[in-house]
C-alpha cells in the first residue's frame, strides 16, 4: 500500500486539534480498540487520560441502546457493592456461583465504561475497520470519531 504522508499529516493535524480542544472544554472521552495487540494499550491510555474504554468486545447497542446499557452498569455496581459487603458468602452456592458469574462477565465487558454516566462527547476508534459496528454507532448518534 502506499500512502500519501501529506494527507496523512493533515488530517492527524485535524484530529489532534479537535481532541484538545474538546479536552480543553472537559468533554467526555471513550476509547475503543478489541484487538488483541491494542488492548492494553487502549485500557493504560484511558487510565492516562481518565476517559472511558472499551477493549475486549463492542457490545452491540453500548451506544445506540443507552438504556439497556446504563441498567446494565448500574446492575454491575450493585454486584461489586454486593461482593464487596461480602453478600455472597450467605447466599447459597448456586446463586453465589452465578453473581459471580455475572460480575466477571461484566467486568470483563463493561469494566472501562462503569463510571460513565450518559453518551459521551467523542470516541476514539483504533482500527475503524475492526470496530465497524462501533462506527456505525457513532454515526447514527452524530459522535465525532
Amino acid at each position: 500500500h502506499i500512502t500519501n504522508l501529506i494527507k496523512t499529516a493533515r488530517f492527524l493535524s485535524e484530529a489532534c486539534n479537535l481532541v484538545f480542544d474538546a479536552a480543553s472544554r472537559g468533554k467526555q472521552f471513550l476509547i475503543v480498540g478489541t484487538k488483541k495487540k491494542t488492548a492494553n494499550s487502549v485500557a493504560c491510555a484511558a487510565i492516562k487520560a481518565r476517559c472511558h474504554c472499551v477493549n475486549k468486545k463492542w457490545l452491540d447497542g453500548t451506544l445506540t441502546n443507552w438504556s439497556t446499557t446504563e441498567r446494565r452498569l448500574h446492575q454491575f455496581r450493585d454486584l461489586k457493592i454486593e461482593q464487596k459487603m461480602g453478600r455472597f458468602k450467605r447466599l447459597p452456592k448456586r446463586d453465589a456461583a452465578v453473581s459471580k458469574r455475572q460480575l466477571s462477565r461484566l467486568q470483563t465487558y463493561m469494566g472501562g465504561i462503569k463510571y460513565m454516566t450518559g453518551l459521551t462527547d467523542i470516541v476514539i476508534i483504533i482500527d475503524q475497520h475492526e470496530e465497524y459496528t462501533a462506527l456505525r454507532e457513532c454515526i447514527t448518534l452524530g459522535i465525532p470519531t
